[in-house]
């Protein structure tokens, strides 16, 4: 090797490796939670937090999803090359080495960690539940069918997290909205997990739709849906904001009644739709709409 190449090597291994990092730590599931959690902190500080809040809670939330995105890759790498929905993924294609992902993982952790410290001693105190239940929610799908209630409660830490982060303390309403991403993401999972039956019947993984069949699976995801309209609507009524609140929760439960609408137990070809990998699109009008809210 020539001495220019010797050079060039390290940053041309740094410019394939980072995208390949971003890809598998799943940047736009990142944008769906990031409004929710938002939501929690303008909502918890009735407006603007103040820049360095606002920073070190966006840190943290970067820093537990990589977490618990590299987790689920690294947990599942074995599965993932046998699935034909996932083999192309970087790490089951040998794009990453495993050792490469676990060292995302401990990356995560520890910016995670130091985002936590930045913020106050309640929000440090829980981040260890919060770090090993990210992680441990991708082992739920090899004991129980239940696995996408966990999933969803994964996400929707963030919406309470971000209020303690805030206020030092946590109030019912921030539990409200938690439920709510909690029935909201939890509900898709339950639809992704349609496309996967075949693959988690030969392989043994638990899912509801596995378990019940896909008709009652998606009438499930419709009620999960239905809930978390509702309680996005109660947490707009309890806590008095005004309409533009409600618009944008008219549109948001709009959007999602279409992305139910698109999938049937005979049809699930549309799971491929530009509405189902941009679900943060919805989350993102909420967000807009609840920060009109409290500034007008």
């Amino acid at each position: 090797m020539s001495a220019v190449n010797a050079i060039k090597t390290p940053a041309s291994v740094i410019a394939t490796r980072v995208p390949r990092y971003l890809v598998t730590i799943r940047i736009w599931e990142s944008l769906y939670a990031l409004p929710f959690c938002f939501m929690g902190m303008v909502l918890a500080a009735d407006g603007w937090p103040g820049w360095s809040v606002f920073i070190w809670i966006t840190v943290a939330l970067s820093g537990v999803r990589t977490l618990g995105m590299s987790a689920n890759r690294f947990l599942h790498r074995k599965e993932d090359v046998a699935n034909p929905r996932t083999a192309s993924r970087h790490l089951p294609a040998g794009l990453l080495k495993a050792w490469e992902v676990f060292g995302l993982m401990v990356i995560g952790t520890g910016v995670f960690f130091y985002a936590a410290f930045q913020l106050n001693g309640l929000a440090l105190a829980l981040a260890p539940v919060a770090a090993a239940y990210v992680v441990l929610y991708s082992l739920a799908k090899y004991h129980t069918w239940a696995c996408h209630f966990v999933l969803g409660s994964a996400l929707a830490i963030s919406p309470s997290a971000a209020w303690i982060a805030v206020n030092g303390r946590l109030d019912p309403e921030p539990v409200l909205l938690s439920l709510a991403v909690a029935l909201w993401a939890g509900g898709f999972d339950v639809i992704y997990g349609c496309a996967d039956i075949e693959f988690d019947r030969s392989y043994g993984i638990y899912s509801l739709p596995k378990r019940f069949g896909i008709s009652a699976a998606l009438w499930t995801t419709k009620v999960m849906h239905i809930g978390a309209a509702a309680a996005l609507l109660a947490l707009g009524i309890w806590m008095d904001l005004s309409f533009y609140y409600f618009i944008g929760w008219a549109i948001a439960v709009g959007l999602l009644a279409l992305e139910n609408s698109l999938v049937r137990a005979d049809d699930l070809s549309k799971l491929r739709s530009p509405l189902f990998q941009y679900n943060s699109v919805i989350s993102l009008v909420l967000l807009l709409f609840t920060i009109l809210a409290i500034a007008l």
